[in-house]
């Protein structure tokens, strides 16, 4: 697995841990950590199709 890969499914679990703990506390700053889940997830199966793509060529 690519390493930005890596560290974009690093940042997305750790994003995902902000925005529940933002929700529990009552703060709708979770909304941002839930833009950034998405955002990062989505990077990280770019870098995953890319890896795999180079790999295959």
């Amino acid at each position: 697995m690519p390493r930005l890969a890596v560290y974009a499914l690093v940042i997305c679990a750790l994003a995902v841990a902000a925005a529940v703990l933002s929700f529990v506390q009552g703060s709708w700053l979770g909304i941002v950590w839930v833009l950034l889940a998405g955002v990062s997830s989505n990077m990280a199966v770019y870098y995953i199709r890319r890896g795999r793509a180079d790999r295959s060529a």
